[in-house]
């Protein structure tokens, strides 16, 4: 993963024209969480790709156009779902509290 900047991730080294980027950040009261888990499940959820989230609670997808369910695992808190779509040439920016 890219290092954290402000607003998100850096789109450094990413041609956003030729991808579908689904990226964002989890947080609890306010602060970032490392070592959650986001899934990307498709739209009959089934399971697709899974990233853990950085040091600054930060995780990214490269993901076909259309809508997914992203599913975050971290300790003492319920999963929490999220539909996103994704389009080639734009970046889908979360941020998902716990």
């Amino acid at each position: 993963m890219c290092g954290a900047v402000e607003g998100g991730l850096s789109l450094d080294g990413v041609d956003v024209a030729k991808e579908a980027v689904i990226q964002g950040q989890v947080l609890r009261e306010g602060e970032p969480v490392h070592g959650a888990y986001v899934r990307l499940l498709d739209r009959t959820g089934e399971f697709t790709a899974e990233v853990p989230t950085s040091e600054s609670g930060h995780f990214r997808f490269f993901a076909g156009d259309g809508e997914w369910t992203l599913r975050t695992l971290a300790p003492r808190s319920e999963p929490v779902d999220r539909t996103v779509v994704a389009a080639t040439g734009s970046v889908a920016e979360l941020t998902i509290p716990l």
